[in-house]
């Protein structure tokens, strides 16, 4: 019986984390070597929407290269070896951590050779820049076949693009229109489109220079195809040793706790809520530091701090709600989530929003836990460790948690960026592990406000860089009523189920309020993560969120 390409792409995912999985376990391997080959067919006949044009045997994927390059330190693609390793110390050298702004993580290179890559963030995270890393070297053959001819000799093309890289290693001026000529015919690519790329890469800040990326990408293939010269990638023994055990989980979760603990907090009603790090702070203090008196104040104010993130508006917020109960607690785990703290019974204002009122008896107000955006499976692990009870010498505690709140970036299926999905369920790829949820939010709750809704499960993937139309459009279309896309949600559910209806750490009718806004949409062209952020159109699906959030929880409003 013939397969279906989504049954084929199921498969090639299924073979891409095996062979992951084999590979960091043996601890080495080379990407052009047979299991790196094993990599590359996989992706092939996946074929990620993401990654655009990545089976075209001559084009170079141009907006999933930024994306990618956007995501790794930069100047990895000069680097024949790539070691991931743990948090092991290097953190206290000398060494100057790289930081890539889209996937914030401390790499380090020790010299022109070798990149070390810190990886805290579970297996999700290596098996994302393993991909990405594979897509790299699959652009990176198709640049060597562009600069050669079949004889194996070196095209003019390739020597004049060297040249234009040397001077601008060194800082001289040249002529980037001419250079955008050359490099066209490396990239498959026309002299508009490659204009268009270069421009796009200069105004990046991570990434190099869209000359030197293919220079080097290309040079590396060259130095292994023609020298013999291998590049390899590598994992450190504590890497392996660390990943699953919650190391980090634990460090990040015992913090906010130690806090909680220290400030008499643990008995009061705590709500944690997975988010971004100003959406609740402005939205709570935004009513409170400057008397915003409805959501579309809020989300105006919101508006306005996105165009100039220091503003007097946002300094007043800050000033006040560090006066107010609020606070800040940057990580230093490794986990690289960031988490507050906000006490509302210093708020001085009898409304948490504006309509919805708090109690009158201070140690009946809600205290709640804002965390930043987990990655795929670092959601169990932070919440896991999250909704432990806590242990200090021979004493346990309880936190006691009344609600959970997941706002996500998800890929939509239906409509486009900026619209909203409610979920009822979370289907777990490749797992026989779904789960059903009663959501306190529900697309009612969203409507009139401009934006597209959409209810029905959302299918938690193993990496959003592996997803392809087929597999996409088999969710949506098949009785899985599917209507996005995301990487966390079925792990913050099985963290919260264990937690409440097994361990028993938490109360077991804990409130559970999921959302999620559209960051893309896969299915159509032109509107997938690498065709850039959201911008401002993600300004309104966040706070709407935020508030709904917070009126649903607290009761009915009620008139001043």
């Amino acid at each position: 019986m013939k397969r279906t390409r989504a049954q084929e792409s199921r498969a090639a995912i299924e073979r891409l984390y095996i062979t992951m999985r084999h590979l960091f376990n043996r601890g080495s391997y080379k990407p052009m070597g047979v299991s790196g080959e094993g990599l590359i067919q996989a992706l092939m006949t996946l074929s990620p929407e993401i990654y655009g044009s990545l089976t075209d045997p001559e084009k170079i994927e141009l907006d999933g290269l930024l994306y990618v390059m956007e995501r790794l330190p930069r100047g990895i693609e000069e680097c024949r070896y790539v070691r991931l390793i743990s948090r092991e110390g290097y953190e206290t050298s000398h060494l100057s951590p790289i930081i890539p702004p889209r996937r914030k993580r401390n790499c380090y290179r020790l010299d022109q050779q070798i990149m070390y890559v810190e990886m805290t963030r579970g297996r999700s995270d290596i098996y994302d820049i393993l991909t990405h890393l594979t897509f790299l070297y699959v652009e990176s053959g198709k640049i060597l076949r562009n600069s050669t001819d079949p004889k194996g000799r070196i095209s003019s093309n390739w020597t004049m693009l060297e040249n234009f890289v040397k001077k601008e290693q060194e800082g001289e001026d040249f002529d980037k229109e001419c250079a955008s000529a050359y490099l066209s015919h490396l990239i498959g690519r026309t002299f508009e489109e490659t204009l268009i790329a270069v421009d796009k890469f200069a105004r990046s800040g991570n990434s190099n220079s869209l000359f030197s990326v293919v220079y080097h990408l290309g040079k590396l293939a060259m130095d292994e195809s023609i020298h013999g010269i291998d590049r390899e990638i590598s994992f450190s023994a504590t890497l392996r040793e660390r990943v699953g055990h919650h190391v980090y989980g634990e460090l990040w979760a015992d913090r906010i706790k130690e806090t909680l603990l220290n400030l008499d907090l643990l008995k009061r009603p705590i709500h944690i809520i997975s988010a971004n790090l100003h959406s609740v702070l402005n939205t709570i203090y935004g009513h409170q530091a400057l008397g915003l008196k409805s959501y579309e104040e809020i989300e105006q104010v919101a508006m306005d701090i996105s165009v100039k993130a220091k503003n007097n508006q946002s300094k007043k917020i800050q000033d006040y709600a560090e006066k107010h109960g609020f606070i800040d607690l940057p990580d230093e785990s490794g986990t690289n989530i960031g988490a507050q703290i906000i006490d509302t019974a210093w708020l001085e204002k009898p409304t948490l929003i504006p309509g919805v009122f708090l109690p009158e008896e201070k140690e009946k107000r809600p205290v709640f836990v804002v965390m930043d955006y987990a990655f795929g499976e670092q959601a169990y692990e932070c919440f896991d460790e999250l909704l432990k009870k806590y242990n200090v010498g021979d004493k346990e505690y309880s936190l006691n948690v009344m609600s959970t709140s997941i706002m996500g970036k998800a890929g939509i299926l239906h409509g486009g960026k900026g619209d909203l999905m409610v979920p009822d369920s979370h289907v777990f790829e490749g797992t026989a592990d779904n789960y059903p949820f009663r959501n306190e939010l529900k697309k009612a709750d969203f409507e009139g406000y401009g934006l597209g809704v959409y209810s029905g499960s959302m299918v938690t993937v193993l990496g959003t860089s592996l997803q392809n139309r087929d597999i996409l459009t088999y969710f949506m279309k098949s009785s899985w009523h599917a209507v996005g896309l995301e990487m966390e949600g079925a792990h913050y559910q099985k963290a919260i189920q264990s937690a409440s209806k097994i361990r028993g750490s938490i109360r077991s009718n804990v409130k559970v309020l999921y959302a999620y806004y559209a960051s893309d949409n896969p299915l159509e062209t032109g509107s997938t993560l690498a065709s850039g952020a959201l911008g401002m159109e993600g300004v309104r699906p966040t706070y709407l969120i935020t508030y709904k959030i917070l009126e649903k929880l607290f009761g009915e409003k009620k008139s001043n």
